[in-house]
């Protein structure tokens, strides 16, 4: 098992970053599943754009891209992050940058789980989901 976080084009840091991937394997785990090799790669908007045209065919920016390659009940993939993204919803829906990263860091991780978010009712699950896991394990952050 190893989570990684990886940067690309981009000069924003995480603080914390063992604390961050003990609370990423928490939400893993209360999905009853096992943390494998994950790896998050944070970005800029353009690189994020590039990614979403060549494999979702999607023209537009995006916060979060996950490639699942989990197998059985080993959750495994690689996340992308656009920080460009994410600091402009922080701003949006007042918050902190790091409160809004580590909720699109667990988005991109349900999806990983299996959660979608391809219709109305789908969403709704997932994002009371993710808000759930961001109360019961991000308050020491």
């Amino acid at each position: 098992m190893k989570i990684r976080i990886n940067y690309d084009k981009i000069k924003y840091r995480i603080h914390r970053t063992a604390e961050i991937k003990k609370f990423l394997e928490k939400v893993i785990m209360d999905e009853s599943k096992t943390p494998g090799d994950l790896v998050f790669i944070l970005t800029d908007n353009e690189s994020i754009l590039a990614i979403n045209k060549k494999f979702l065919e999607h023209d537009y920016y995006t916060d979060v891209i996950a490639f699942d390659y989990s197998e059985e009940n080993i959750v495994n993939g690689e996340i992308y992050i656009s920080i460009d993204t994410v600091k402009s919803n922080a701003v949006l829906y007042k918050s902190r940058v790091k409160e809004e990263l580590l909720r699109v860091m667990v988005h991109g991780l349900l999806h990983l789980c299996g959660y979608r978010d391809s219709n109305e009712r789908e969403r709704d699950l997932m994002f009371t989901r993710q808000e759930n896991v961001l109360m019961k394990f991000g308050k020491e952050f």
